[in-house]
């Protein structure tokens, strides 16, 4: 089985965190074509931030309801930012290799999120995930483990 991580990081008051969205590579055309089809007219993205409340909805409501595992990797930003995103960047890649099978080679991209609708998956449990409340609760379907780096470098 080849395995395909999507991340993206975001900060949200004193914490950092990376969404990382862990899809099977049989899954890819039929999601990043889902994906596409949320679209508005003249829009290139799906961007949680820029979105509209409703949007937002009815955006995870359609993620929740597919096959998609999601993992949140937080770190606190007492020691700096950048310290904590290396934190989170670090723990995300040996968790994508422990699912690799054995012998695999693990190849890596960095993407802008209008290279590959399937980032806009990250994006989206990133923003929910920071935003708790209810947000949270629309992530469960989907968010299969958070894990609290809390301070550690």
């Amino acid at each position: 089985m080849t395995l395909h991580v999507f991340a993206d990081e975001s900060r949200r008051n004193r914490h950092y965190l990376v969404a990382a969205a862990f899809v099977d590579a049989r899954d890819l055309h039929r999601l990043r074509k889902l994906l596409r089809g949320m679209l508005l007219p003249g829009q290139y993205e799906l961007h949680f931030k820029k979105e509209t409340p409703a949007r937002r909805k009815a955006i995870i409501s359609r993620l929740a309801a597919e096959r998609l595992a999601v993992r949140v990797y937080l770190a606190t930003c007492g020691q700096g930012e950048e310290r904590a995103r290396r934190s989170c960047d670090r723990v995300t890649i040996l968790s994508a290799l422990r699912k690799h099978v054995t012998g695999t080679a693990l190849a890596y991209e960095h993407r802008n999120s209008t290279q590959d609708e399937l980032l806009w998956i990250a994006d989206a449990v990133a923003w929910c995930y920071g935003a708790g409340g209810d947000w949270h609760r629309r992530l469960e379907p989907i968010l299969q483990k958070v894990i609290d780096l809390g301070g550690a470098p």
